[in-house]
This record gives structure tokens, sequence and C-alpha cells, in this order.
């Protein structure tokens, strides 16, 4: 679990996060990139990094998506340069957001927990 982020970095965090959701909109033209939606970003306390997640539609979109995603991050850290308008523009690292997949696993181990609570005899 990450440490709590101060103001500053949660602002700047939803700033990059819009510059980069628009710039996945309008300029990465890369067929490699699937159905990516950024879910979160944590910048560093200095903003000399900031790890951005992601999630994809399927599975099989996960690998070529993050490549896409490294394949574009020059123009990305270029738009979030203008958009924070700081001396000095985060270096994005691209991380998969597993939450989704932990959730769904979760989701259906209880499944199957409670369907053999309910098929036992007492």
């Amino acid at each position: 679990m990450s440490p709590p982020q101060g103001n500053r970095q949660r602002r700047g965090g939803e700033v990059i996060k819009e510059a980069i959701t628009e710039a996945i909109a309008r300029d990465v033209s890369d067929p490699r990139l699937g159905f990516v939606t950024i879910t979160g970003v944590e910048p560093s306390p200095d903003f000399a990094v900031a790890t951005v997640y992601f999630t994809t539609l399927t599975r099989a979109q996960r690998e070529p998506s993050l490549k896409a995603l490294e394949s574009g991050r020059g123009l990305m850290q270029r738009r979030v340069g203008r958009a924070l308008k700081t001396r000095q523009t985060p270096h994005l690292q691209f991380v998969y957001d597993d939450t989704q997949d932990n959730a769904r696993r979760i989701e259906r181990l209880i499944d199957e927990i409670a369907s053999n609570d309910r098929t036992e005899p007492e």
C-alpha cells in the first residue's frame, strides 16, 4: 500500500491523469493500444516520477497496451508538462492496475464457498 498523499500530490495526480487521458484519446494512435482506462496516478513527493495505473478491457490487451503506452510516453510527458506548469515534468511509469482482477477473484471465491455451504448436508 502506498503512503498517504498530500493535497499537492493529489491535485497534481488528477492533472496528470486528465492530461494522459486526453493524450490517449486525441494523440496516441498506436494500433497495439486496446481499450485502456487510466485508473489513477501517484506522483512522487518531488514530482520526479508519476506512476500511472491503467486497466484494459481484456487480459489479452494488457501487454500490447503497456507497450503502446510506453511508446507514447514522450508525447504524454510533454502534455503533462504543459498541464502541470512546473519546472520538472515527471517521468511516467505505467503499471497495470490489478485491483479489478483481484476483486473478481475474491468474489468468485466467496461464491464458491457460499455454494459449497448450500450443498453440504447439515
